[in-house]
């Protein structure tokens, strides 16, 4: 069963996001609140595959939730839910770690269609076939598994989450090569994805934090103007 965990403290809202998901197939389970969200994902040993969260909450806020639940999951798919139309929000909560977000209000098409849209993707990375242990692309003092689906830089473990993974394996397979931020957005997001591309930039972001030595002043992911980014084997 798809089982998304429903964090939204207003009541209306909150029915109306599990009606919309109940009658597209999946499984819901309600937190009015950031602590029973998180409380209900420990006790259920994290078996979800999307959780959905609302941003404005009191107590524990949709942030601070979304931090916790990656800080025990990397391949969760999180949706940050909020009123505000603030560019601040939605980068924040993609730098906590979240995949995508919607902004309120949203009809039950889009609301289906943004964790139809995740929920793909998460079950992309849980189904995929197992390769072989030699099935590794090391460039420089990176190496990519693909089959244990893990990045080492120096022989040190990052985390990354199901969407970072998927953008270094697109970069790593396409070496010193120039790719838009629709070439990305497509490969990663799908090209059925209408959210906006600035969804990249701050992936990328996150993604310099975790590799880069210095992220302001990148040498590896870096931006080709104009155009996109790049993964450079000069550095």
């Amino acid at each position: 069963m798809k089982r998304v965990l429903v964090v939204e403290d207003e009541t209306a809202i909150r029915e109306f996001e599990v009606i919309n998901l109940n009658r597209a197939g999946y499984e819901t389970v309600e937190a009015p609140t950031g602590e029973d969200g998180l409380r209900i994902f420990e006790e259920e040993q994290g078996n979800f595959e999307i959780a959905l969260l609302d941003i404005s909450m009191p107590g524990m806020d949709g942030f601070t939730l979304c931090k916790e639940l990656r800080k025990r999951s990397a391949t969760l798919g999180i949706i940050m839910l909020t009123a505000k139309t603030q560019e601040m929000d939605k980068i924040s909560g993609l730098m906590m770690g979240a995949d995508d977000y919607v902004t309120k209000p949203f009809s039950p098409s889009e609301l289906v269609a943004r964790v139809d849209s995740l929920y793909r993707r998460v079950e992309m990375q849980s189904q995929s076939p197992s390769r072989k242990t030699e099935d590794e692309i090391t460039l420089g003092d990176f190496s990519l598994n693909l089959r244990r689906r893990s990045l080492l830089k120096k022989g040190q473990g990052i985390e990354l989450t199901q969407v970072e993974f998927q953008i270094i394996e697109y970069f790593f397979t396409h070496p010193d090569t120039a790719l838009s931020r629709t070439d990305i957005l497509n490969r990663v997001w799908g090209d059925a994805y209408f959210g906006e591309e600035k969804i990249v930039d701050v992936n990328i972001r996150r993604l310099r934090m975790k590799i880069e030595d210095q992220p302001s002043a990148p040498k590896h992911l870096v931006t080709v103007w104009g155009m996109g980014y790049k993964w450079s084997t000069e550095a």
